[in-house]
């Protein structure tokens, strides 16, 4: 497949500065702080949940830096597959487009899922197939009007998660230095209390550092939005600069508020249900009695958002792999709004079948479906890391002026290569434990399944086009 002579339709600029800053906060910000924030403290301290949140925090600030000078430079709705295509090798940019989207499509399965259970909360008799039926039309409805709506809808969600947790970390803290209901201070003494700060040693401290990478996913769709935004060399500069500390400040104020609020060895920080979440214990604790109801409203919206940037997100990443020959040509099909419409029904529809896997033969399939896309965003933030080290490599070998980039990454060459070396640690230490007293082949097969798949699209790709790694004097800096 080559690219074709006409050129493609083109996607609006519909996105302001405002929405995605939001859009990037909004995409970390969800369960991974609601829940499972408790379970990181309850496992290695809350010393080590802050410490394993912070390390992952600044590889992030790394690849946002990267990704940010290539997006302000060259938006583009193929993002990292596009820069990988370009500066590396096209059989890379296939399989990390394709990677990327396979990601999305059974992300939106898995908020599908969690959205039915979510709502018998409050209706414990109603139909689950009622509320699938209407999370799949809000999402489609934001996502088929036009980017602007797709925007302007997750701009809200956001504030909505960013709210609760400001909200949360001025309660904790007003809590922990007693100004608040005349309680004595809180203090420090949790956080030293038992083996804290540090439970569980080096092995414990790693798990975490696994379990906070995938809290920050979702920070790279700031990438894919770059071709739908109205000023990408000035918005593109802002979001990397704001949404970073915001996320890292959010973060860590509200773990190391946890620490000291909750011991780690309390029994319901382990717990995944709503009504013992950390947030949901404090605001209790303050004397909120509907506060695992708000705490589920916030849930749902955190689904919400999550359905609708998995959905935007994929479709963008299939209308470009359609552009670049990649993908069938069908899947460049814009309405007159600029979306692209077949490229969004397909990711809904394989979301959706995805889906109703989970009701077949014990859900089997769903589990593997899910197992398989584990991996896919770390995949993706090596291939970000790789692409920016090469574009810039390009760039100064070219004779390209350095002061024409709209954004320079800061502490080039170590970002790119400090987040690749991070990120294959996560990768390869996803399982560990099965590599112990016994290989557990089954453990392996299940966590590192995404692996072999993503070679198997590269290598394919790779051996069908005779592709070769693109030389860095003919990278296309245009």
């Amino acid at each position: 497949m080559s690219r074709q002579n006409n050129e493609p339709p083109q996607l609006q600029r519909g996105l302001k500065s405002r929405h995605i800053t939001m859009i990037s906060l909004g995409g970390t910000i969800g369960t991974g702080l609601f829940l499972a924030s408790g379970g990181t403290i309850a496992q290695a301290g809350p010393g080590g949940a802050l410490l394993a949140y912070a390390l992952i925090g600044i590889m992030v600030y790394f690849l946002m830096t990267s990704l940010g000078e290539m997006a302000a430079y060259m938006p583009s709705a193929g993002s990292f597959s596009t820069y990988a295509t370009k500066f590396v090798d096209p059989a890379l940019g296939f399989a990390l487009g394709w990677n990327y989207w396979y990601n999305w499509a059974i992300t939106i399965a898995a908020e599908i899922a969690a959205v039915s259970l979510i709502m018998k909360y409050w209706f414990p008799d109603s139909s689950s197939a009622l509320w699938t039926i209407m999370f799949i039309v809000v999402v489609l409805t934001f996502n088929f009007l036009s980017v602007k709506a797709y925007g302007e809808a997750e701009y809200w969600f956001a504030m909505i998660k960013v709210a609760t947790v400001i909200v949360f970390i001025v309660v904790s803290f007003l809590m922990i230095f007693g100004i608040l209901k005349g309680e004595d201070p809180i203090g420090f003494e949790n956080f030293f209390a038992g083996d804290a700060p540090f439970n569980g040693g080096f092995l414990a401290l790693f798990g975490i550092f696994l379990a906070a990478g995938f809290s920050f996913q979702g920070t790279e769709l700031l990438g894919v939005t770059a071709a739908e935004t109205d000023d990408p060399a000035k918005s593109i500069p802002k979001a990397v600069k704001s949404v970073f500390w915001r996320i890292l400040i959010f973060y860590i104020l509200a773990i190391l508020a946890i620490g000291l609020i909750i011991p780690y060895n309390d029994p319901r920080l382990l717990s995944d249900d709503i009504a013992t979440s950390p947030f949901t214990l404090v605001f209790d604790r303050l004397g909120i009695a509907f506060a695992a109801s708000l705490m589920n409203a916030i849930i749902l919206t955190a689904m919400l958002s999550a359905g609708n940037s998995g959905l935007y997100a994929a479709s963008r990443m299939l209308y470009q792999l359609a552009v670049e020959g990649k993908a069938p040509k069908m899947f460049m099909k814009l309405n007159k709004r600029g979306v692209p419409i077949m490229a969004l029904l397909a990711t809904l529809a394989v979301g959706s079948l995805a889906f109703l896997s989970s009701f077949y033969g014990d859900g089997v399939v769903y589990i593997w479906l899910l197992n398989a896309s584990g991996l896919s965003g770390f995949i993706a933030w090596l291939g970000i890391a790789i692409s920016h080290y090469r574009f810039r490599k390009a760039y100064e070998l070219q004779g390209r002026d350095m002061s024409k980039l709209p954004y320079k990454a800061k502490w080039y060459p170590f970002g790119p290569l400090f987040a690749f070396i991070v990120c294959l640690i996560v990768i390869l230490g996803q399982n560990y434990t099965a590599f112990f007293g016994g290989i557990d082949w089954e453990g392996i097969l299940v966590s590192y399944i995404g692996i072999p798949l993503f070679i198997a699209l590269w290598l394919g790709y790779k051996i069908k086009y005779k592709t070769k790694i693109v030389p860095l004097k003919d990278a296309d800096l245009d």
